[in-house]
C-alpha cells in the first residue's frame, strides 16, 4: 500500500515492481541472448543448483565441484554478457558468503545468501559449537556433543 491506498498502489504497479526471471536450465542459457533482450525484463536471477542439474553436472562432478566447473563458469559468463548487453540486473542465490566477492566482481548486484533452513541450520550449528567451547573452557558438567543428523 501507499498513501493513495489500493488504487494508488495498483495504478502505479508498473512503476513499482521488477520482473525477475530465474535462470535455471541449460535451454535458458542456450537462449539467454534472446531472453535478456525481452522488453520489461529487469533481472536475471541465476539458480546454480537447478542449472547444474539441468546441465548434468551433478553426475559429472563430485559435490561441490560442479559449482566451480568450467561448464558452469561458461554458462555464467554467457549470462553475464547477455545481461550487460541489455542493461539487466544480475541476481544470484548462494549458501553463505564465501563466494560473494567473486560474483560481485562479475557484476551480480543482487545476492541472496541462504534460505530459512540454511540460516537455521548454520546458526544452530554455531550455537552448538559455542556451547561446546564454553562448556570445555569452564570444565562444567562434562558436556560433550552427541552426534545427530543435523550436526
Amino acid at each position: 500500500m501507499n498513501a493513495k491506498g489500493l488504487l494508488g498502489y495498483a495504478g502505479a504497479w508498473n512503476d513499482n515492481c521488477i520482473t525477475a526471471l530465474q535462470v535455471e536450465t541449460a535451454d535458458c542459457i542456450k537462449n539467454i541472448d534472446e531472453i535478456a533482450a525481452v522488453p520489461g525484463v529487469d533481472m536475471l536471477f541465476l539458480g546454480q543448483n537447478d542449472l547444474c542439474m539441468s546441465m548434468g553436472l551433478y553426475e559429472k562432478y563430485k559435490f561441490p565441484e560442479m559449482y566451480t566447473s568450467p561448464e558452469l563458469m561458461d554458462a555464467t559468463n554467457k549470462l553475464v554478457n547477455a545481461a550487460k548487453k541489455n542493461n539487466v540486473i544480475l541476481g544470484l542465490f548462494l549458501f553463505g558468503t564465501s563466494r560473494v566477492g567473486e560474483f560481485l566482481d562479475k557484476g551480480f548486484s543482487f545476492v541472496s545468501i541462504g534460505n530459512d533452513l540454511h540460516h537455521v541450520l548454520t546458526q544452530a550449528g554455531a550455537h552448538v559449537n559455542d556451547l561446546e567451547k564454553i562448556s570445555k573452557e569452564k570444565n562444567k558438567f562434562g558436556w560433550t556433543r552427541r552426534q545427530t543428523a543435523l550436526f
